[in-house]
């Protein structure tokens, strides 16, 4: 397996298909890339973070730049500051949502969104170029505390958030930070909310003891303390911190589907706004249902951060975000943020007086099914273009991979920009339907 490169960066396992030397020559293509000014440096809380990260930071320096190390914060805090502090750009030392023996280098632009796809190209062609350089190990390791602090504040204070109404309610609310990034500054908003707290797995270790990935099977510790604490709520994220996925009143995972879901429809029920919302082709129906009972379009861009923050733009959005658990709000940043998605489901939550339960139940109600196929080498274009001739007579969009539409279900397949995999996402009414949908593409992908 080679590092992988991608429009989310660069990824793969320290010490084999990633090394210290790696990092210094990406760093060094970023610099040369970027305007002039300083540039942040992050990095998750991943054991091997802080050596990737002074390799980075020794490249840039010898590069002549200005750096700014904030250490460990969360991915979307680092985007916010690159974008508010005249930044030239920013490099977070994280894999992300990969397992513990991962990382990788995700790069911010100068304002505060992922590179495009055309500078992304760019920068892979200019560290090709590049020799690896020794490491300086004799820097200076000053720490700056105050992306944190800004980004804190600033999310506190949103326009769209009630903040008042928020702390008269004094949620319970149980956090598990998967021990990552957001260990820090998660339970710092959530008493900022006037929030009752409990934490789980909230020491910055990086050691991920649930699984790294806030999906329904690794929640089951947090379930648990919510059942024991009587929480009103449970709140969990991935390493980097970027996405959020909940936990009702009764222990019970909602899915990452539902997270950018029931934040829209707290945003729509009290802003007015009829911007539309963008989301990408792998994101539940249940937010174009939303979104209708408020008069707003529904717009799809393909699987990417950056993609759905390109299309918010061309189409004056200002909410958006992933079925994985992202949200993305313009007054914030452009870019997924488990701070912004923890304000607006607690805004949605003081709204009414119903527990998570109830809320969850009264949205529209699909079930979804994630797959995943280990390429091997196997061809995923071939494979792709046989399932599109055996499905010939179906609604297909060719946006990104291949993603088959039925009324009210679908089956989206498309190579993952993060994993030597190919993805394999349906959503149905029901999960007879959804079973029967993914045993027809399983048996097609077998024959």
């Amino acid at each position: 397996m080679e590092l992988i490169r991608s429009i989310s960066g660069i990824r793969g396992i320290v010490g084999k298909t990633l090394t210290g030397e790696d990092v210094g020559k990406y760093a060094r293509a970023f610099s040369q890339i970027q305007g002039e000014g300083p540039i942040l440096l992050a990095r998750d809380s991943r054991y091997h973070g802080r050596e990737l990260l002074s390799h980075a930071k020794s490249a840039l320096v010898r590069a002549g730049r200005d750096i700014v190390d904030c250490d460990i914060i969360p991915t979307p805090t680092a985007q916010f500051q690159v974008q508010h502090q005249n930044f030239a750009g920013g490099i977070v030392i994280t894999a992300g949502h990969n397992p513990m023996e991962w990382n990788g280098l995700k790069f911010i632009d100068r304002d505060g969104c992922f590179l495009g796809a055309e500078v992304n190209q760019q920068l892979f062609d200019t560290a090709d170029s590049l020799s690896p350089q020794p490491i300086n190990k004799n820097l200076n390791d000053t720490i700056s505390q105050l992306a944190a602090q800004d980004h804190l504040s600033h999310t506190i204070n949103l326009s769209i958030i009630d903040t008042e109404k928020i702390k008269n309610r004094n949620f319970k609310v149980v956090l598990d930070a998967v021990n990552g990034a957001g260990s820090f500054i998660l339970p710092e908003l959530l008493s900022s909310f006037n929030c009752d707290l409990v934490t789980i797995y909230c020491s910055p270790d990086g050691t991920f003891p649930r699984g790294s990935e806030p999906l329904p099977a690794n929640l089951v510790d947090l379930g648990k303390a919510v059942k024991k604490h009587g929480a009103d709520v449970g709140f969990a994220v991935d390493p980097d911190g970027d996405r959020l996925a909940v936990v009702d009143e009764n222990g019970k995972p909602l899915g990452e589907e539902y997270t950018l879901t029931i934040c829209a429809d707290g945003y729509l029920a009290e802003s007015g706004n009829k911007q539309p919302l963008v989301t990408n082709l792998s994101t539940t129906m249940a937010l174009d249902k939303v979104a209708e009972r408020y008069g707003v379009e529904v717009k799809r861009s393909s699987v990417g951060e950056i993609n759905v923050v390109n299309l918010m733009k061309e189409s004056g959005s200002l909410l958006g975000g992933e079925g994985n658990g992202g949200v993305i709000l313009k007054e914030s940043h452009y870019g997924r943020d488990s701070l912004v998605g923890i304000a607006m489901f607690l805004n949605k939550m003081s709204q009414v007086d119903m527990p998570v339960s109830r809320i969850f139940s009264s949205m529209p109600q699909f079930v979804m099914a994630k797959d995943k196929i280990d390429l091997g080498e196997v061809n995923a274009d071939m494979v792709i273009k046989k399932i599109a001739s055996i499905f010939s007579k179906v609604d297909q969009d060719w946006q990104d991979g291949l993603k088959l539409i039925w009324e009210n279900q679908w089956v989206h397949i498309r190579k993952s920009n993060t994993e030597p995999i190919l993805r394999i996402y349906a959503e149905a009414e029901n999960t007879d339907l959804l079973k029967s949908l993914m045993s027809s593409i399983k048996e097609t992908l077998s024959a």
